[in-house]
């Protein structure tokens, strides 16, 4: 016999055999994959018949965009030891700090108001408010700042008389950047107040007209103090004309006429709101009442300012607009 054909011969089966166990194998394989799936399938399509979660919200605060080529900028992380702007026991122009109040209007919907504080006593505090005084924001006068005088603001610029220093010197400022940051301002930037010394002017102080003055003003020509129940005008450095105005809380400027605020006229029982000429002022000058704000309080003070046809007035704890000139409100 041929050893080498019998050894081809009992090769062969068993090659056979192997290939059949591979193929077995593999179609195992391919069943086991395709029953795999088919639960997959069927796991996915129950999913989408169910309601869909919420969306995830997130606490971090969002990041600025920035300009292409610009270094990005970090999020400063937030101080748990900081206080609150908007302190429940802050003070505010409103209560807590004595003095006069001063109120200057932009517009219709940005003003600024102060209690004037005093020297050697409390401190003056100034805010501002940029939604027709429904809110309000104090701002930082500096340490040395003792008293405030006056203020008088613009859509560019703010500009304040201050008692500055423990000598309480009379001082004008400017900022530029919201009360971020203050100047040396020009005399007269700020308009008049009242000091202890008398009436501020961008001359000098000068003595008051009445014994009681309540507010001042300085135009380019003129002068007005409000003393009560009477008005003192003057023009350029001439004698002071009274003109007697029962009840006189308050003025504003509207061009060549007084927007006056006064409480107790006939037929208001708020504070009445009247016009009168700033010009040729005499001692029987009079005026006329245009509007009534009924709701305001009037056992306190009443401080009102004008900017166009939007009369601010603060009294009591309310800041209120008119915005046709004092006719409505």
């Amino acid at each position: 016999m041929d050893v080498r054909r019998r050894t081809r011969r009992i090769g062969r089966p068993a090659t056979r055999t192997t290939l059949t166990w591979v193929a077995v194998v593999i179609v195992a394989l391919v069943v086991v994959d395709v029953v795999l799936v088919a639960l997959a399938l069927g796991r996915t399509g129950a999913e989408h018949s169910r309601p869909a979660g919420p969306i995830p919200t997130y606490s971090s605060a969002p990041v600025p965009s920035r300009t292409p080529g610009s270094k990005p900028t970090s999020t400063p992380a937030a101080n748990p030891g900081a206080t609150p702007t908007a302190n429940a026991g802050a003070q505010t122009a409103t209560s807590g700090a004595s003095g006069r109040r001063l109120l200057s209007a932009v517009d219709a919907t940005e003003a600024w108001r102060a209690s004037s504080g005093r020297c050697g006593g409390d401190a003056p505090v100034l805010e501002r408010s940029t939604d027709a005084g429904a809110t309000w924001k104090a701002v930082h006068l500096g340490s040395d700042v003792r008293s405030l005088i006056a203020i008088r603001a613009s859509s560019s610029s703010l500009s304040i008389v201050a008692g500055i220093g423990d000598g309480c010197e009379t001082t004008t400022r400017t900022s530029t950047d919201d009360a971020a940051s203050w100047t040396a301002g020009a005399a007269g930037a700020a308009g008049a107040g009242l000091a202890d010394g008398g009436v501020v002017l961008s001359t000098g102080t000068v003595p008051a007209p009445c014994a009681d003055p309540v507010q001042a003003f300085q135009g380019q020509h003129t002068s007005v103090v409000v003393c009560g129940d009477a008005l003192d005008w003057r023009s350029g450095t001439d004698a002071w004309v009274r003109v007697p105005i029962t009840g006189v809380r308050s003025l504003g400027v509207d061009g060549n006429a007084y927007t006056i605020a006064r409480v107790g006229a006939v037929g208001c029982d708020g504070v009445d709101i009247a016009t009168m000429p700033a010009t040729g002022v005499t001692a029987s000058s009079t005026v006329t009442s245009i509007g009534c704000w009924s709701a305001a309080a009037t056992d306190g003070p009443v401080t009102i300012n004008r900017a166009g046809q939007a009369v601010w007035a603060w009294a009591g704890d309310v800041v209120h607009v008119s915005g046709d000139g004092g006719k409505s409100w």
